[in-house]
């Protein structure tokens, strides 16, 4: 099949906290900013190609491209422009924006405010059932990728070459080695985290790489079904039976004909982010197109085999030692096991992106990424030894600075 519909078209979603401009701490205004710019109460705020628009708890705001964007190339310098304007916005308010994927001392249990206004019953149920006020719900910032499909055989395989390429992408993305004020042992705590969200109901997100399936029809009676049948006793009102609920690390939005990719934490500044999607969605669409392997082979790895992958990455991100030969193989990489999972990119790099095809606002950030390591490694190498909150303070305010600036962290 001819698959240049599946990369015609892509949706972006960025995460920030909202903290103060001194403390760092963080601020649940991010009503008071969609009002400030909208000029009355609202959780969207759409600025022509670009939007702003609420989350789950009030110190979060969520910038995204208003529809699908023809192309990935100028959209770093589109959020950052949009930062830069709630940047202008927070300032009287004595607030800034954070980047990276959580909060390196919010104490989640005192410092969550859930959105109070529109949908706030749906954030109210997530709640009562699951507890929000914990690090994997209320303490995290994720950048979404959402690629679109037109029928089940575009489906099939965009799925399957996602669930084959996501228990490498944190190692690309992990940026929080750090929360309650202290090294986490886990370079992507925010996905250690999320593995573990829903533990009360284990359907909704399953082992987060999600099961193999090539229709709708198939995701539905495999991954849907038995969710809403497990948490139908706990929502007998239904209000969390939508395609939301779902929380595996991609997950399907057929009413949107699209995939949402939710395993990548947010980076330094829009350039990072931008330059991990344009690499992440080049390899997609080379596993798509046959370019790195057998398409059927894809759809034979088992759910257990990629999940264990994942939790390896999770903790050790790019120094991860990928040792499952087959998948390397699927994969079309050309080495055999223990190879570094920062090795796989770097050779993904080459084979998917080459220079000529990236945005040059990707290009500094993508070989710190490559040549320095993921933004935690770089957190915890500017860190070194020393945890306290003023130096936790002082490096997180140059992060922040780099979120402003437009630049990547290289300590």
């Amino acid at each position: 099949m001819s698959t240049l519909r599946l990369f015609e078209a892509y949706g972006i979603e960025i995460e920030h906290m909202i903290v103060d401009r001194q403390s760092l701490d963080p601020r649940p205004v991010a009503d008071r900013l969609l009002e400030a710019e909208a000029g009355a109460r609202t959780a969207d705020v759409e600025r022509g190609d670009m939007a702003w628009s609420n989350e789950l708890v009030l110190h979060v705001i969520e910038f995204k491209t208003n529809g699908p964007a023809p192309s990935l190339h100028g959209l770093a310098r589109k959020f950052h422009t949009e930062a830069l304007r709630a940047g202008e916005l927070l300032a009287p308010m004595g607030c800034r924006l954070m980047p990276t994927g959580a909060h390196p001392w919010m104490d989640p249990q005192t410092e969550t405010r859930l959105w109070p206004h529109e949908c706030g019953v749906i954030y109210q149920t997530y709640d009562r059932i699951f507890s929000c006020k914990g690090h994997g719900w209320s303490n995290l910032q994720s950048m979404h990728i959402n690629l679109p499909f037109a029928d089940d055989e575009e489906f099939a395989r965009l799925h399957a070459a996602i669930r084959l390429l996501m228990p490498l992408m944190p190692a690309l993305t992990a940026s929080t080695p750090v929360l309650d004020g202290r090294a986490t042992g886990f370079l992507d705590t925010r996905m250690d985290y999320y593995a573990r969200n829903s533990a009360r109901v284990p359907s909704v997100t399953g082992l987060v790489v999600p099961e193999q399936v090539a229709s709708r029809e198939e995701y539905d009676r495999i991954i849907m079904q038995p969710m809403f049948a497990d948490m139908a006793p706990l929502d007998p009102e239904g209000v969390l039976r939508e395609e939301f609920l779902n929380a595996r690390g991609s997950i399907a939005r057929f009413g949107r004909g699209s995939i949402e990719i939710r395993v990548l934490d947010a980076q330094e500044c829009p350039q990072a982010d931008l330059a991990a999607a344009g690499l992440i969605c080049a390899a997609l669409e080379a596993l798509c197109d046959g370019r790195l392997g057998d398409l059927d082979a894809q759809a034979r790895l088992s759910t257990e085999a990629l999940a264990a992958i994942l939790a390896r990455v999770t903790r050790e991100a790019d120094t991860a030692s990928v040792e499952d030969a087959y998948y390397l193989k699927v994969l079309g990489f050309p080495g055999g096991p223990g190879v570094r999972a920062g090795e796989v990119w770097s050779w993904l790099a080459e084979t998917c992106l080459p220079t000529a095809a990236r945005d040059p606002d990707w290009e500094e950030p993508l070989e710190v990424m490559l040549d320095q390591g993921c933004l935690a490694r770089r957190i915890l190498d500017a860190l070194g030894p020393d945890f306290g909150r003023g130096r936790l303070l002082e490096v997180y305010a140059e992060l922040c600075d780099c979120l402003e600036g437009g630049r990547p962290f290289s300590p």
